[in-house]
């Protein structure tokens, strides 16, 4: 009879956000949309939702600032701890505007960081390792999701951020995944997992490397190899030394040109085997924001942009994902993460531990 109530309640939850928060989502993101929302929108009606986005992303950054705290998690907390705006629908829009177009625009804008020269600076056979490693990572954790009782959506969610970049790549695959495959209870619970696993990498990893031993090269591989996000993947290669934090460096950032490759495979696979609402085939097309990462990426590689704007870029590619990142936790429904057990965090630390393990043992190759 317990099990019955908990299992009436939960349905009763999770109908009670359907209705607040339909689930619109398909292949290309449209991530908990608004119903009903008019065919035309006034500027104005933008500016609730942004305005109180921009505010705590400003807190976020300040407290991130000021205490050495992950800029990522200060967001989710802060956000989660606003989510009750949410329930206002003047917010509905704007926080569909950052969480939606914001993320977009700064999965475009990360694309100004990475070149064609910096592959090949790393070489082929590091370049190689660190393709493997990806796969393995999503395939391992994937395939051990039953294994937790966990879906493979939610895993595959897991394994790709791990293997990529962390909550940048995280909001990316859940732009194609959607919410019918992983609802934003799992999407957010995976947020904080990626970003606490992330600090922790950032932390030990670099003491792990000087207790094997590792050279220079080694270290460097190792921690721009497995730590999940780009400024802790750099941070924790400088605390080693400044050598190893060089090769962190463009191993990290070599990792990040794999997000555009891993959304395009992500996007056929579910596009393959995935339904839409009518039960239609999901159409094979690539989401604009993958083709203008892409773009990015060629025009940087064959006419270099101007230091100067690569920085802006990165700047405003950070900015755009805190925003992004504040406003789905804003949209998060608290009463639905309590539904989450234990094990929703399994994938990732299996992904955490794959990703650790392979990547030293390519650091040994080298």
């Amino acid at each position: 009879m317990r099990s019955g109530r908990c299992s009436k309640g939960k349905e009763a939850a999770v109908k009670a956000s359907e209705q607040h928060w339909p689930m619109a989502a398909d292949l290309y993101g449209e991530m908990q949309l608004e119903a009903n929302p008019p065919t035309r929108r006034r500027w104005r009606d933008y500016l609730p939702g942004t305005l109180v986005t921009a505010i705590a992303a400003l807190a976020a950054a300040w407290l991130a600032d000021h205490y050495a705290a992950p800029i990522v998690l200060m967001g989710l907390l802060i956000g989660l701890a606003l989510s009750f705006l949410s329930q206002d629908a003047r917010t509905h829009a704007g926080l569909d505007l950052m969480s939606q177009t914001a993320l977009r625009v700064g999965i475009v804008l990360v694309g100004a960081r990475i070149t064609a020269a910096q592959l090949a600076e790393l070489g082929p056979l590091p370049f190689l390792l660190l393709v493997l490693i990806m796969l393995a990572v999503i395939l391992v954790t994937t395939l051990s999701a039953p294994l937790f009782a966990q879906d493979r959506h939610a895993a595959l969610l897991a394994g790709g951020a791990t293997a990529i970049c962390g909550a940048s790549a995280a909001l990316a695959l859940w732009s194609l995944i959607g919410d019918r495959r992983v609802d934003q209870a799992r999407f957010t619970l995976t947020l904080v997992g990626i970003t606490v696993a992330s600090a922790l990498a950032m932390t030990l990893y670099p003491v792990l490397a000087a207790q094997l031993g590792l050279t220079d090269a080694q270290a460097g591989f190792l921690i721009g190899a497995s730590v999940h996000d780009v400024a802790q993947a750099i941070g924790g290669g400088f605390s080693f030394s400044p050598q190893a934090g060089e090769v962190a460096t463009i191993v990290k950032l070599a990792r990040v040109a794999l997000l555009a490759p891993m959304l395009m495979l992500v996007a056929l696979w579910l596009g393959r085997g995935g339904k839409a609402g009518s039960g239609a085939r999901i159409p094979l097309r690539l989401p604009w924001f993958i083709l203008g990462f892409l773009a990015v990426v060629a025009i940087n590689s064959f006419a270099p942009i101007p230091r100067p704007v690569q920085d802006g870029a990165a700047t405003g590619a950070q900015a755009l994902l805190l925003l992004a990142i504040v406003a789905t936790a804003m949209k998060a429904r608290l009463h639905l993460l309590l539904d989450q057990g234990w094990q929703s965090f399994a994938p990732i630390i299996v992904a955490t531990l794959t990703s650790f393990l392979l990547s030293l043992g390519a650091a040994m190759l080298l």
